[in-house]
């Protein structure tokens, strides 16, 4: 955590987080339009936010972009602050669209102190799946093409629904994604999501992309990541559960 307060101590680098905010997934030479400075001042900036894990750059063609990922920001909430000033903080992990195509594409990063095979298990298995993600189960046998649903005890309906379009276990899993849980929702139609597992020393770097989402989509589609990978570190880490208000948003009332 170091890393991110060191990133966040600087007012220019705050101001490039508040551009991606804004508008998320930008080039250099656009963020370098906004700020007044050099080229390169603003590229030794963005290296040390993609340091700290609070901007990811994907490759897009002959474009490279650069994503805000709230996932740190969610993990200092999460430890330090949620305790004090939930409801405000809570906003921090709302994130801005980009425009491509009339098309939205949301990055999340996060490192884990695992294996790839675990880190595996814990996306497909769903008894693990539930502890970190709202308490809903993945049920699926896991083969290219097949189908997958998202249930929880505690759920009259199917919460969600898709193809898994890629399976390539321990590294790649890319699904359509089709969320029920409200009318609202329901009518986003499908979206994709991909889950992207690389082993680094004795972690893993994992990088969830969750694109094909309409201009101006619901943000239930996607506003929970940072708490469900939030979740899956804490699980993976420490055997432990984080209790955030997503994750008890379908807790059966005999457990609370």
């Amino acid at each position: 955590m170091d890393a991110v307060f060191k990133a966040l101590a600087d007012p220019t680098r705050r101001s490039l987080l508040d551009e991606l905010f804004k508008q998320d997934g930008q080039t250099l030479s656009a963020l370098e339009q906004r700020l007044p400075m050099t080229r390169f001042g603003v590229m030794k900036h963005l290296k040390v936010l993609e340091e700290a894990g609070l901007v990811v750059a994907r490759k897009h063609g002959r474009e490279k972009l650069h994503f805000l990922n709230a996932v740190p920001i969610r993990l200092v909430h999460d430890r330090w602050v949620s305790k004090y000033s939930e409801p405000w903080v809570a906003t921090l992990s709302e994130l801005k669209q980009r425009i491509e195509e009339n098309m939205m594409e949301k990055v999340y990063e996060i490192y884990i102190k695992t294996t790839p095979e675990h880190l595996w298990e814990a996306i497909t298995n769903p008894e693990m799946r539930g502890k970190y993600n709202f308490g809903m189960g993945i049920e699926s046998d896991w083969q290219p093409g097949s189908h997958y649903k998202a249930v929880h005890p505690a759920a009259s309906a199917v919460l969600c629904e898709g193809e898994n379009l890629e399976v390539d276990p321990p590294h790649r899993l890319v699904q359509s994604f089709t969320a029920l849980w409200s009318e609202d929702v329901k009518r986003e139609g499908s979206s994709r999501v991909t889950w992207e597992i690389e082993p680094v020393g004795d972690s893993c770097r994992l990088t969830v992309i969750h694109d094909q989402l309409r201009e101006g989509a619901n943000s239930e589609l996607y506003g929970g990541w940072p708490m469900i990978l939030s979740g899956l570190k804490t699980l993976l880490e420490t055997g432990e559960l984080l209790t955030t208000p997503g994750s008890l948003r379908y807790l059966d009332p005999q457990e609370s």
